[in-house]
């Protein structure tokens, strides 16, 4: 089992930035890819960004690649999702989730209860 806690949303407006973090408890947190998800209202749930449980090797959807950057602090049992150039259709529910898949789009086995990131025009 393995318990996530997101942090670090908030009011922003467009343009700018905000890192997520997502904290990690029970098994060992090293061994899990972690992934970044939103969904804003009336949407789906979708992939933004995964990082490999090792050498942390990432993926990126489309969407974000070259505004997300996602990485991890195993000592920490802390994953980081860094958001610039933040737009008002970033706005949205984020999500952090974990799996022992690697490099997941989809199908994650643990879920935080999310955190809001609303970006202002």
């Amino acid at each position: 089992q393995v318990q996530l806690v997101e942090s670090g949303g908030g009011l922003v407006q467009a343009g700018g930035s905000l890192r997520l973090s997502c904290t990690a408890s029970g098994r060992t947190f090293s061994r899990y890819t972690i992934g970044w998800f939103r969904q804003a209202p009336g949407k789906d749930r979708d992939f933004l960004a995964a990082i490999s449980w090792s050498v942390g090797i990432t993926y990126y959807a489309d969407s974000v690649k070259g505004r997300f950057t996602i990485s991890r602090d195993n000592a920490k049992n802390t994953a980081y999702l860094q958001m610039i150039s933040l737009k008002p259709e970033d706005t949205a529910i984020y999500y952090c989730a974990a799996t022992t898949q690697y490099l997941a789009t989809g199908s994650y086995d643990y879920w935080g209860q999310g955190t809001q990131v609303t970006v202002s025009s």
